[in-house]
């Protein structure tokens, strides 16, 4: 299967078969990952992460992927201090860091940046997230940890909590859930629900879905609870966001009507959504996550720009 060069701008890119091999990859990655043993595959090559939006794990376990895998990394987290600032357009930026580097981690807030910028490349381009759209990578992380905690994807019943509507993480997964026979729950306010668009695609390829406003309702029966931050940052109306501020928290009197097996995912950073007092429970995977995005990414890195080898 061959990787090389390829752009991932959206999760719909790659095939359930693409999936599969990425991840079986990142599990061979998990010692390199660790720092438990070295690797030397990637040395020589130069990734440039170009960040137009803030950023604290996908940006860092970009470079500690590229680094363990013996790589440089050039580029920025914070556009105020290039060029940009004096009229460069994307396009324009794009093609100064493909001068420089072997390919391209964008992250930006409007979505269409990351294809904009893969059709001015001839390096590939990743997509970090782009604005309300998709975040590839975070979904592969996503469904790494849903495999590697519960042991398989398929045959589970993930329900995706908070802001579905502005969420890029809740799209791009939703895809991929469909790609495996998951079925899926989305908890939402009517307001924050997932785009029309996204609803479609799942009905169109089979996925099975249903949608509450209750959290409680549905929280017995669920094997993963992925919750999401309500993104104050992305609603056009302030008072549209006061509305909703809040709307779920989950906690330990919530996860006391849970099974034993269930597993808490969050694609961070959080603010209220998750009390504390969950994170040394049994049900706590949102930090396990976080990592699992370093063998992930060494695990595409490796693919795109070398010969898939850790």
């Amino acid at each position: 299967m061959d990787f090389t060069g390829r752009d991932l701008v959206s999760i719909r890119d790659l095939s359930k078969d693409d999936i599969l091999f990425i991840l079986d990859l990142a599990a061979k990655a998990m010692p390199v990952a660790r720092g438990d043993r070295r690797s030397r595959a990637l040395d020589g090559r130069i990734l440039a992460t170009l960040f137009f939006e803030p950023s604290t794990r996908t940006r860092l376990s970009f470079e500690t992927a590229m680094q363990r895998l013996g790589g440089s990394v050039i580029g920025f987290s914070d556009a105020s201090g290039t060029s940009v600032t004096k009229g460069e357009t994307l396009a324009d930026t794009v093609r100064m860091a493909e001068s420089y580097a072997d390919a391209i981690v964008l992250r930006h807030p409007y979505e269409g940046a990351a294809k904009l910028a893969a059709d001015f490349s001839s390096k590939p381009v990743i997509n970090a997230g782009d604005g309300a759209g998709q975040h590839p990578t975070q979904t592969l992380l996503d469904l790494f940890t849903i495999r590697m905690e519960k042991g398989e994807i398929a045959e589970n019943n993930i329900v995706l909590v908070g802001d579905l509507k502005y969420g890029r993480t809740v799209h791009s997964l939703s895809y991929a859930l469909s790609l495996f026979g998951a079925s899926i729950t989305l908890v939402a306010p009517p307001t924050l629900q997932m785009p029309p668009e996204v609803l479609s695609h799942l009905r169109e390829t089979g996925g099975r879905f249903n949608q509450a406003e209750s959290l409680e309702s549905v929280i017995p029966g669920a094997d993963v609870l992925y919750v999401t931050r309500i993104q104050k940052e992305r609603f056009p109306d302030p008072e549209e966001y006061r509305k909703v501020e809040g709307a779920f928290r989950v906690d330990n009197a919530l996860l006391a009507n849970a099974k034993r097996s269930l597993i808490v995912m969050h694609p961070l950073p959080r603010v209220t959504e998750i009390a504390p007092e969950v994170d040394s429970g049994p049900h706590c995977r949102y930090f396990n996550q976080a990592f699992y995005g370093v063998p992930v990414r060494m695990a595409l890195l490796s693919l795109i720009l070398g010969k898939g080898e850790i």
